[in-house]
């Protein structure tokens, strides 16, 4: 049995000088989770050649995807439980740790290792960063700094495969590794001497079984949406046994939750309305985006005929239109308190901009596809940090990690589930048209001849434009259930209460009750949350 020992919040008040130069050091640390990934990419054809082992090259991607998803809710408990400066600077430096060791690595099984070392830390990175701002400013404030927040995302989608090319060409792959050790030296140094936390330190033990399973589902979920259908066929017992295992331990996941007095993932959260509307539109919202998104530079590559590089710098409308709304509509939910509806209108211009790209084909231009994924930011920003701003309003100060941990990891459980499974209504439609215009053996010589862009050119043109043809069918395809799954979210924002975001740093644990009244701010009497009426009160800071 743990014990929790009351600490007092007093009330700080920092300048917007001071928050935003905490907010740089937290800012580069997220820009390092999330660059990783598209930097890597653009890297992997010049390291397999040096390593080789091409037959373990997805699991350079999926090892780290996989070690920052099952380490999320692990660094958003340890953050809550042991106060969030110390453990975001140890996620930094695991991060950095594992980034020095993946550029020495000497063969792909070493460079496997080492980016799950690196996964780990930035599984800390997100969710550490999310729930710092959330410490530093009151809800009512957070919109206009989580709004910056979302900035980095673009940031990295254009970025990440811009610079991962330039190094690989310029100096070698193993500084796509090394870049992270500067920055992230830099988001130690500001963290440790800018910021200081009121903080709750509770003497309690981390729930170790919970965090397990939770790591056995994960992981098991993360596997089987990355292997199916393309490494074993969906009906294999490897994927049919990754299901089974997936659902089993969840079953004793939840079981066991119920059970500890400082659960990984309090399941009471989800007996608040708010928060679990929110979870639920998190993840629909992480389907239809990170799933359509995934798909479009194949329509970018095969059918309009755009470099691997350029076909980055073609998504900056999406980004930008992401960018403009992420800031837009955070300065307006500090001036109004006012969020619903932007939950509203994100999901229905997402559902929009994603049913206007499902009607794009072979003579769709440039500028056309623009205008549509202009139409797809600009949902996506109004959607991106309101959903996490929600979830963090519903819950009191003390779950604020666990919060930001669950919004973080059903976005990531969202996307993983719509890139495999629109993968399938994407494959399922190329090989069909294939099949239709040019016959059924040689359609499955071209969908399974790994064809790429360049190659593209010196087949014959009536084949070539069979499978440019193909290809276009196959992502709008995609785009059209991403669109079905977006009109889902729509109704999902509609059963989000608008609760009155809180306009100060609480001194008493204020969150969206059970009933999802808004809050009064009145002490419960008793639950897993009430504060005790007796025991040691003092004030303590992250130093």
């Amino acid at each position: 049995m743990s014990t929790t020992t009351a600490v007092e919040i007093p009330p700080v008040t920092r300048t917007r000088r001071e928050i935003y130069t905490v907010m740089s050091g937290l800012m580069i640390a997220m820009l390092l989770a999330m660059l990783d990934n598209t930097i890597v990419g653009t890297a992997m054809p010049t390291i397999v050649g040096d390593l080789g082992g091409l037959e373990h090259l997805s699991w350079v991607v999926t090892a780290y995807a996989m070690a920052t998803a099952v380490s999320t809710p692990v660094w958003a408990k340890l953050g809550d439980l042991y106060g969030r400066k110390g453990v975001f600077m140890s996620s930094i430096a695991i991060f950095l740790i594992g980034s020095a060791l993946s550029g020495l690595s000497a063969n792909m099984t070493e460079l496997i290792t080492f980016r799950g070392i690196q996964g780990i830390g930035a599984g800390g990175l997100m969710v550490g960063a999310l729930a710092i701002i959330g410490d530093l400013v009151p809800p009512r404030e957070r919109g206009r700094y989580q709004g910056l927040m979302a900035a980095v995302m673009p940031l990295a989608f254009i970025g990440g495969p811009l610079l991962g090319g330039f190094i690989t060409d310029n100096l070698s792959w193993n500084w796509v590794f090394y870049i992270n050790l500067p920055l992230g030296v830099i988001a130690l140094i500001v963290v440790r001497f800018t910021m200081t936390l009121p903080v709750q330190r509770r003497d309690a033990e981390v729930d170790w079984l919970g965090a397990g399973l939770l790591a056995v589902a994960i992981a098991s979920l993360t596997l089987l949406t990355s292997w199916g259908g393309g490494t074993y066929a969906w009906g294999s017992w490897q994927i049919v046994g990754l299901g089974v295992l997936t659902v089993v331990a969840t079953v004793l996941f939840t079981r066991v939750e119920r059970r500890v007095d400082e659960p990984i993932l309090s399941l009471e959260l989800f007996r608040r309305p708010n928060f679990t509307a929110a979870t639920v539109l998190t993840f629909l919202t992480g389907f239809a985006m990170f799933g359509a998104v995934t798909y479009l530079p194949q329509f970018q590559q095969y059918v309009q005929g755009a470099s691997a590089t350029n076909s980055g710098l073609m998504l900056l409308p999406l980004m930008g239109g992401m960018l403009v709304t992420s800031l837009v509509g955070g300065q307006l939910v500090t001036r109004t308190g006012r969020y619903k509806w932007m939950l509203v209108v994100g999901s229905l211009v997402m559902a929009a901009g994603l049913g206007l790209m499902s009607t794009m084909g072979v003579g769709t231009g440039g500028l056309t596809s623009s205008l549509f994924m202009v139409t797809l930011g600009v949902g996506m920003g109004f959607l991106m940090q309101t959903t996490n701003l929600v979830m963090q309003n519903s819950v009191e100060q003390r779950d604020l990690g666990a919060a930001s941990g669950a919004s973080t990891l059903f976005r990531t459980i969202g996307g993983s589930l719509g890139v495999s499974l629109l993968g399938v209504f994407y494959a399922d439609s190329l090989t069909g048209s294939l099949t239709s215009q040019v016959g059924a053996e040689q359609a499955a010589k071209l969908a399974g001849g790994q064809l790429t862009p360049a190659t593209l050119g010196g087949l014959p043109a009536a084949i070539g434009e069979a499978y440019r043809t193909a290809v276009a069918s196959g992502v709008t395809t995609a785009f059209l259930w991403a669109a079905v799954v977006a009109l889902v979210a729509v109704v999902t924002a509609w059963f989000i209460r608008e609760v009155p975001l809180r306009g100060s740093i609480p001194t008493g644990p204020v969150a969206e009750p059970l009933t999802g009244e808004p809050l009064t701010g009145e002490t419960p009497t008793g639950g897993r949350h009430a504060r005790p009426e007796h025991g040691p009160k003092h004030a303590l800071t992250d130093a």
